[in-house]
């Protein structure tokens, strides 16, 4: 199968644990772009968390917010903001169990509780800076995605209750909260038809759960190494470690490079 498009998921994909970019990751994607290939991200994060590494790889394509805004060479092609209504409904629901929300735009992210210790832990365990405090921001701009705080025996209290949204744990005290039907796959459906691509032109990468839509979607979903255990078993095959070539092995076992 000759593949056109690669997308690669960031935090433990492309990025290690430290947030660095391994020097073989860097050298794969020089080859792909070498032969014409299509590469993208995939992401959960915001826009503006993706600046140092889209200009590190020369990347100006890519999904975010897990599919809610996605960029073609640095032009708009879809956008799903959360209903504000929904958002409301949020707030006041997650205010009765005293658990802190950040709202995120394409352009940055404000929070309800910028002091909170989990807050705080979540943005230094990605190396970006942590959100400010603007409690109504949500009610001023178009708001993609929200990171609400909670641990996973209490998502209960949100799951089933809003119809409209999709609740996806990526952090032990954190879940993206995203329009209902939102995912990268969606995302990634989106960008193929703008290019004109099917899902079987395409290979993912990804290691997080978020990642379980994208992986199965395209022709060829690749698990790193590092991949939570649940997620390997929706990918074609496994690779390497991050920290151990993972992404070259990937792209060499598909013939890419």
């Amino acid at each position: 199968m000759s593949y056109k498009i690669v997308f690669f998921d960031v935090d433990g994909t492309l990025v290690n644990e430290e947030v660095k970019i391994p020097l073989d990751t860097k050298e794969s994607i020089r080859k792909l772009k070498e032969q014409n290939i299509e590469v993208c991200l995939a992401t959960g994060r915001a826009p503006f968390h993706l600046k140092d590494i889209t200009e590190e790889l020369g990347i100006d394509s890519f999904v975010s917010f897990n599919g809610s805004y996605v960029v073609h060479k640095g032009q708009v092609i879809y956008e799903h903001p959360i209903n504000q209504a929904n958002l409301e409904l949020l707030e006041t629901h997650a205010h009765q169990f005293k658990h802190p929300i950040v709202y995120l735009s394409h352009e940055k992210c404000c929070t309800n509780d910028s002091q909170h210790p989990h807050i705080i832990e979540s943005f230094q365990s990605v190396k970006v800076e942590p959100p400010r405090y603007h409690p109504h921001y949500w009610k001023d701009t178009k708001i993609y995605q929200a990171l609400l705080y909670c641990q996973e025996h209490e998502e209960l209290y949100y799951q089933g209750k809003f119809a409209d949204l999709s609740f996806i744990r990526w952090n032990r005290v954190s879940m993206d909260v995203l329009p209902s039907g939102g995912s990268k796959a969606k995302g990634i459906a989106v960008m193929l038809q703008h290019l004109k691509l099917s899902p079987d032109d395409a290979v993912a990468f990804g290691d997080g759960l978020n990642d379980k839509e994208m992986l199965s979607f395209v022709g060829m979903g690749i698990a790193m190494g590092n991949a939570h255990e649940e997620v390997k078993s929706f990918a074609k095959f496994t690779t390497r470690h991050v920290n151990n070539g993972g992404i070259r092995y990937g792209l060499q076992q598909v013939q890419l490079i």
